[in-house]
């Protein structure tokens, strides 16, 4: 064969994998550093300053949107998480039940509770339990049907996290506890249900994370005054003073708690991981 026959080799590229790795990185930052500039130079800071940043408005709202605003929504979210979390073991102990009708309510429950808005279940706390059981008045007043409501939502999502936490517990918990003489329920309460905690830790506290800024839909139950959440107090502000820098001073009090609440959850998803290493 002659050397104008020979086959034609393919050129080798003259990057390795890590430097064509590294030009892609660079690519990216690239991307995002004409993106921020682009941003910088295109925005109209003078009126974002004007309509969002008026620290004369801002001081006013201290000390009422931490002692008021905050301290109504770190109670509605902690009473919601409490009656979401209770039914939510229920609700999950039915799903894992051998009697069928307990497995079919407890399913019925979670797709429904889980498929509507959080919106129109506020809506049917607030207009629909009333008008169906009259003269009936949930304890607790506004706390309560904020607690409700909050409640049926995060006791959908609460049962399926708990469900899966005990069925990750290895089977030989249970057999073993049996072994030594426990019943079955008492086994569950003992032993399976404290390792299905340890297990759900991290997702029931990014649950109540979302529980937090859920909080916010409180507004439809219509508040007094003193009932205000940080959303409505934001707003409320925002309207009488025809400006926005209420609902960034709300804006950035949902961050002093979900930043935290957020670092916590990364935290506890760590030690997990390490300790199932």
């Amino acid at each position: 064969m002659t050397e104008a026959d020979a086959p034609v080799q393919p050129r080798k590229s003259g990057l390795t994998r890590r430097q064509k790795r590294a030009l892609s990185r660079g690519a990216q930052y690239a991307v995002f550093v004409a993106a921020v500039i682009a941003f910088a130079v295109t925005a109209d800071w003078g009126r974002l300053k004007n309509q969002f940043a008026q620290w004369d408005l801002a001081r006013q709202m201290f000390p009422e949107v931490i002692t008021l605003a905050l301290k109504n929504t770190v109670l509605y979210t902690m009473s919601g998480f409490v009656v979401g979390l209770v039914l939510g073991m229920v609700i999950a102990l039915m799903r894992l039940s051998p009697v069928g009708p307990y497995r079919w309510v407890a399913g019925i429950y979670i797709e429904i509770f889980r498929g509507l808005p959080a919106l129109l279940i506020f809506v049917f706390v607030g207009v629909a339990v009333p008008l169906a059981f009259p003269g009936t008045e949930i304890p607790g007043g506004t706390y309560g049907k904020v607690a409700l409501a909050l409640g049926l939502v995060s006791a959908a999502y609460m049962a399926e996290t708990i469900r899966a936490g005990i069925q990750a517990v290895p089977k030989g918990q249970m057999e073993a506890a049996r072994s030594l003489g426990f019943s079955h329920a008492r086994a569950m309460v003992s032993i399976v249900i404290p390792q299905a905690f340890r297990i759900v830790i991290p997702p029931l506290t990014n649950e109540l994370v979302l529980l937090f800024k859920d909080s916010s839909l409180v507004l439809f139950l219509g508040v007094t005054l003193e009932e205000r959440e940080l959303t409505k107090f934001g707003r409320d502000l925002a309207s009488q003073t025809a400006n926005s820098t209420p609902i960034l001073v709300a804006g950035l009090c949902y961050l002093l708690v979900t930043v935290p609440l957020g670092f916590v959850v990364r935290r506890l998803e760590a030690k997990a991981g390490e300790a199932t290493k």
